[in-house]
């Protein structure tokens, strides 16, 4: 350690500096001078390769004023153009592709859309997968059609699958049938109109036959007859109506 002394003096007085004085050098010399420059040095290129790997990434990522590569922020909120891929849940409140194109929505298993209320319950779910689109709840759209030459089927395989509408349903089939299948009943109800069966043929193969005790003659001709309770029934045509003697189906 280096000591300095200091001495002061009057005017008018002479102090002798002692012949023997040593002169120190302040400052940092030897291989602590080396360490220094080297850790400045490698400072300098850690910030250099900092500055380098800031301006790759901006370059790489599309970085701009404006928003990200295909990403721009705007007024309105985010615009993304092109195609995309989202590893994550998305959030948001309305997205829609440019006029003058559609929006495709693709993935390797399926795709799933949930409606959330302010608590964050499912309140409606879409779910599209290699079995059609499931709905949990209800659907309204204008129009639902398949894929050209490919059947379309609406099923509900655990609840009831009803199609309201305030001025009619139309179901059309231009080239193929309309078939209706039920594990139970099929029911068409009109509350205020009536049920126009508009065909070539109208078949309706599996009534129950009423026959007259043993008489196992074959009939070509059959009456259809109607229960009270709306069950239909065959009865063998006659000169007038045989629909009473073969009430008994109707018990």
């Amino acid at each position: 350690m280096v000591r300095e002394q200091y001495t002061t003096t009057t005017q008018g007085t002479s102090l002798e500096r002692p012949e023997n004085q040593y002169v120190y050098n302040i400052g940092i010399y030897g291989w602590r001078k080396r360490c220094l420059y080297l850790f400045v040095l490698l400072l300098l290129i850690v910030l250099v390769v900092n500055f380098a790997l800031t301006i790759w990434i901006l370059k790489v990522m599309w970085f701009s004023p404006t928003g990200m590569g295909h990403l721009h922020v705007t007024k309105e909120g985010l615009r993304l153009e092109g195609e995309s891929e989202f590893l994550f849940p998305l959030y948001a409140k309305e997205i829609h592709s440019r006029e003058d194109s559609s929006l495709l929505l693709q993935s390797t298993h399926n795709v799933t859309v949930n409606a959330r209320n302010s608590d964050g319950e499912v309140t409606g779910r879409l779910n599209v997968g290699p079995e059609g689109a499931i709905f949990e709840h209800s659907v309204e759209t204008p129009l639902v059609r398949a894929e050209a030459f490919k059947p379309l089927r609406l099923e509900s395989p655990t609840r009831s699958l009803s199609m309201d509408a305030p001025k009619g349903i139309n179901i059309k089939a231009q080239a193929g049938n309309i078939e209706a299948l039920s594990q139970m009943d099929i029911k068409l109800h009109s509350s205020e109109g009536v049920l126009l069966l508009d065909a070539e043929t109208v078949r309706l193969p599996k009534l129950p036959e009423g026959t007259r005790g043993g008489s196992d003659r074959s009939q070509e001709l059959y009456e259809i007859c109607v229960c009270p309770d709306g069950k239909l029934y065959l009865s063998a045509a006659g000169r007038y109506s045989t629909c009473q003697e073969y009430s008994h189906v109707c018990q």
